[in-house]
């Protein structure tokens, strides 16, 4: 056992554990204030930016990749913006791995925040501001710690779903080892040259990495729903 996990190579790992981590942590700062808007507008602009939000759910891959990858090319506004300004290429590159990342995970970070902001008791927002809370201090005091397992759903499954993305990654990013090339990528290219071997053992470990992960998610907003159940 010891020799079989010497003969792995971890960089794809925590290449896609770095990108998950990095997106995951830009799609909160910018899925929290809009989940908040959603959860509390009634504007009739709502299903429209709802529904834009959620594309990359039922968008293909291939179809999504191909129009980040245009975005984001060099002969694209922003992609000559970039490289003008920063000296930086979206296109094969771990930003642009995480720029196309961010938008097709988006929905997973977006939905499970919203949904717990729309759960609140409506009196305990209002009894915040009437107490002369902000809409910053509201949401970080009051709102936040009163939908734990939204948030916890939400961070997790983002982190999780990051770290099996293929098809935008690949079109995005290609495979440059310790640039863009990630665990599920690197599988697809050890299926592609028949070595099975290694493939089953990546495989194997991603598949355990993502049952862990959602396991934990279930056994905490169990014992969570348990606790509330006991005091009420």
């Amino acid at each position: 056992m010891v020799k079989l996990f010497q003969e792995i190579n971890l960089e794809p790992f925590l290449l896609s554990f770095k990108l998950a981590l990095t997106t995951t942590v830009v799609l909160f700062l910018i899925a929290l204030p809009l989940a908040w808007y959603l959860s509390q507008t009634k504007s009739n602009a709502k299903p429209f930016l709802e529904a834009i939000t959620a594309l990359p759910i039922v968008l293909p891959p291939s179809v999504l990749g191909f129009y980040i990858l245009v975005a984001l090319s060099q002969n694209s506004p922003i992609g000559v913006f970039f490289e003008k300004y920063f000296d930086l290429k979206l296109v094969f590159s771990f930003p642009g791995l995480v720029v196309a990342s961010a938008l097709y995970s988006f929905p997973f970070m977006l939905q499970p925040l919203q949904g717990g902001f729309e759960s609140l008791n409506k009196n305990m927002l209002e009894a915040s501001y009437v107490a002369g809370k902000s809409k910053i201090q509201t949401i970080f005091k009051v709102a936040l710690p009163n939908i734990k397992p939204a948030l916890l759903t939400a961070i997790i499954v983002t982190f999780a779903h990051t770290v099996g993305e293929f098809g935008v990654v690949l079109m995005v990013g290609g495979s440059i080892p310790g640039e863009t090339k990630v665990a599920s990528v690197a599988i697809y290219e050890m299926v592609e040259t028949m070595d099975y071997k290694s493939a089953h053992i990546y495989s194997a470990l991603m598949l355990i990495i993502s049952f862990v992960v959602l396991f934990s998610v279930y056994i905490f907003n169990r014992h969570h729903n348990n606790r509330i159940g006991l005091h009420t």
